[in-house]
């Protein structure tokens, strides 16, 4: 599938005989006018915005709070921990690396957060050390920085997807807190996991 984007993208470029860059200022006289839609729709669409500024603010140095649950009224594991934010891809992803612990263990992870032009939607994914899978979500931001996510990680012992939901809310401007919801054995809702973010 990458190939193939990457194929068409290409193509673009050659039909057009110009850059990205080079087309926003000026398209050539005799380019096609599905040509300079075309080109239209890729510059549109690889032009970080509003939403991508949004992120930024957010990169920095944190220091974290890690409360987390096994199960419905299960007392709660307190760890502590830290995490690193930094803009990617010339502004067009946020880059987050987290090292703290689980259950006493050493804890480390990656993730990412980005807006798509083309599909308006959040996208977040996220790796860690506790796993070799990749999670996967997607959903909406408001401009104060409130975001719901949703998306799924496949379990080790059932090997199928479960679903979660994600929530972030700014509660002061140095202080972020992210809500973690999986299924209880019940299937109801319980929040699994709570981040609390303090930039320094």
């Amino acid at each position: 599938m990458l190939r193939i984007v990457v194929s068409t993208l290409a193509a673009a470029l050659a039909a057009s005989s110009l850059s990205l860059p080079a087309f926003a200022q000026q398209a050539p006289p005799d380019q096609s006018a599905d040509q300079a839609a075309m080109m239209q729709a890729y510059v549109a669409a690889g032009t970080p915005g509003k939403q991508h500024a949004q992120l930024a603010s957010t990169a920095g140095d944190y220091d974290l709070v890690v409360r987390s649950w096994d199960a419905p009224g299960a007392p709660p594991s307190d760890e502590t921990g830290t995490a690193t934010r930094a803009m990617a891809l010339g502004g067009r992803v946020l880059v987050e690396q987290v090292s703290s612990k689980m259950h006493g263990q050493p804890f480390d992870g990656h993730g990412m957060t980005g807006y798509d032009n083309v599909s308006g939607k959040w996208w977040s994914t996220w790796n860690d050390s506790m796993s070799t899978g990749v999670m996967l979500s997607e959903g909406e931001c408001d401009d104060a920085g409130a975001c719901t996510f949703h998306g799924s990680w496949n379990d080790p012992v059932s090997k199928r997807p479960v679903a979660a939901r994600f929530t972030t809310r700014w509660s002061n401007p140095t202080t972020e807190v992210f809500e973690m919801y999986g299924p209880a054995p019940d299937g109801k809702e319980f929040k699994m996991m709570e981040m609390t973010y303090t930039r320094r």
